[in-house]
């Protein structure tokens, strides 16, 4: 199976699971870029999987419908989302009809209350849960569900693709060397995405290993984070959750 990237609206990444003649479209945010990926390949769309309400992932599905007629549509349980055909929910296995991939759900609430995460072999599809070096806002969950969410993410295998929604990686990595200027890891990342930019090229998919190396959402027990958020709040920060949580507040208006 081959995973491609198409780029819509300002900063957004499609990603679609392609195998022999047909493709899985996640979080199609636009119809356009996938119609033209589907003209350009000859492939037929047999699927679409969803994370979460927001238009910027779910605003190209009636276009969709309209020009490949009847799609399988995964997502989740939700009276926002009335276009998922199969609902889904946490523990799930999904076996989409040709793709010949079997995917987990993951409930990873915090973005939304609803959001969810696709697993599929090493790669994770986790629309704007987690971001290159950084993380979703909260917009509609709690810091609590976001910061357990991801804590889950942070113990699968270090090798695991990370497949998030939106080219934010050298916006976050700003943040995360305010918060950790010591750390080279996030000054070579930095060097290493502004190139591939250069180049037109995605900063993603990153892999876990670079996000607990980088991303501070995933490093709030590390002792420079931990006193970094302290010094942001001048407040004794006494869990990792409200290390997180600080953190949330000070990339809202970094």
């Amino acid at each position: 199976m081959e995973i491609v990237p198409l780029s819509a609206l300002r900063d957004n990444y499609i990603w679609t699971l392609n195998r022999a003649g047909v493709c899985v479209a996640v979080d199609p945010s636009e119809a356009t870029p996938v119609l033209a990926h589907l003209t350009t390949t000859g492939q037929k769309l047999v699927g679409i999987l969803l994370t979460h309400r927001h238009a910027d992932h779910v605003g190209g599905m009636t276009d969709l419908i309209a020009a490949c007629g009847e799609l399988a549509v995964y997502g989740p349980d939700s009276a926002q989302m009335r276009m998922v055909t199969h609902p889904v929910k946490d523990g799930m296995h999904l076996t989409i009809r040709d793709i010949e991939a079997s995917i987990t759900v993951w409930a990873v609430p915090g973005h939304t209350e609803e959001h969810v995460a696709y697993l599929c072999d090493t790669a994770l599809f986790c629309g704007d849960t987690l971001f290159g070096a950084g993380c979703g806002r909260l917009l509609g969950g709690t810091a609590m569900q976001l910061h357990a969410s991801l804590e889950r993410i942070r113990h699968l295998p270090p090798l695991t693709h990370i497949y998030c929604a939106h080219e934010y990686t050298l916006a976050n990595l700003r943040f995360a060397q305010a918060v950790e200027p010591g750390n080279g890891a996030i000054t070579e990342r930095i060097q290493v995405c502004e190139v591939r930019r250069q180049q037109g090229r995605p900063t993603l998919p990153s892999t876990l290993a670079q996000e607990l190396e980088t991303n501070p959402f995933l490093r709030t027990h590390i002792p420079a984070v931990k006193q970094a958020a302290q010094k942001q709040t001048r407040l004794e920060l006494d869990s990792d959750l409200a290390v997180f949580t600080a953190l949330r507040a000070w990339k809202d208006h970094f």
